[in-house]
């Protein structure tokens, strides 16, 4: 009968702090379908400080619901404490994403720029956007990243002899730039969709979850490389696959006066 009552105990405790971690990712998610209508447009207008609260926030509801079960799991190493070792480890984890903002703003910039300066050179620039995620999907880098964030027992281990209060904060970012080496090609589409499309945002947090949590996720990543290279290709054909930098998506993206 005890050995019934711990393991139930053990997946209610998992449950619980999970479910902390996806409220979060729930909250930031509720936060932009609310604000889905004005999300980026001329209040955010060359303004990085609000481009980078937005994409924090972006980065909050689509990577965390991958993320919840390791955060759980790094809670739960230690008998005392737990919560607080999850909130500064998911803490650590969001600052990694919220830094790759800075990136993420200039190539915005960019793209805004190429658009409406060199409107031509849109679907070629989309193209590449397309072909350099398709590549990073299919290379070891993008599979070797991917294991740790599906298989993060070794991390956690090394994250046992972490020290000093800013360990589990250490930890989350250290996780946090396994997470980046994997999914940055994926975030880049974001250059072609749209930097603020919502839609854009569920399909990505999609395919994210997919690579990270299903049985047969190395594969999904391969699929999507794949797609993504026939995309490269397709484009030039059928530019509104890529509405953001053929002209298409810039009020979606909310950068036009950039």
């Amino acid at each position: 009968m005890v050995g019934v009552i711990r393991p139930t105990i053990a997946v209610r405790h998992s449950a619980r702090y999970s479910g902390l971690v996806l409220l979060t990712a729930a909250a930031a998610w509720a936060w932009a379908v609310l604000r889905w209508g004005d999300m980026g447009l001329r209040t955010m207008a060359g303004n990085l400080p609000a481009f980078m609260g937005m994409w924090t926030i972006m980065m909050t509801a689509m990577m965390l619901p991958a993320t919840a079960p390791v955060a759980s799991l790094y809670a739960r190493t230690a008998p005392m404490h737990r919560a607080p070792r999850m909130v500064a480890f998911t803490a650590g984890y969001v600052l990694v994403w919220a830094a790759a903002g800075l990136p993420a703003y200039a190539l915005a910039v960019v793209a805004t720029h190429v658009v409406t300066t060199h409107p031509t050179t849109g679907t070629a620039a989309a193209a590449a956007v397309f072909a350099v995620n398709g590549v990073y999907q299919l290379t070891a880098l993008k599979d070797f990243c991917l294991t740790k964030c599906r298989s993060p027992i070794g991390l956690l281990l090394r994250y046992a002899s972490y020290r000093g209060p800013s360990r589990h904060l250490r930890a989350g970012a250290h996780h946090g730039a396994f997470c980046l080496g994997c999914c940055w090609s994926l975030m880049l589409l974001l250059m072609a969709f749209g930097v603020m499309n919502l839609w854009a945002m569920v399909g990505l947090a999609a395919l994210v979850t997919a690579e990270k949590r299903l049985p047969r996720g190395r594969l999904v990543a391969r699929v999507v490389g794949l797609a993504s290279l026939a995309l490269a290709i397709t484009v030039f054909w059928v530019p509104l696959l890529a509405p953001n930098l053929t002209g298409g998506g810039m009020t979606e993206m909310g950068l036009r006066h950039l």
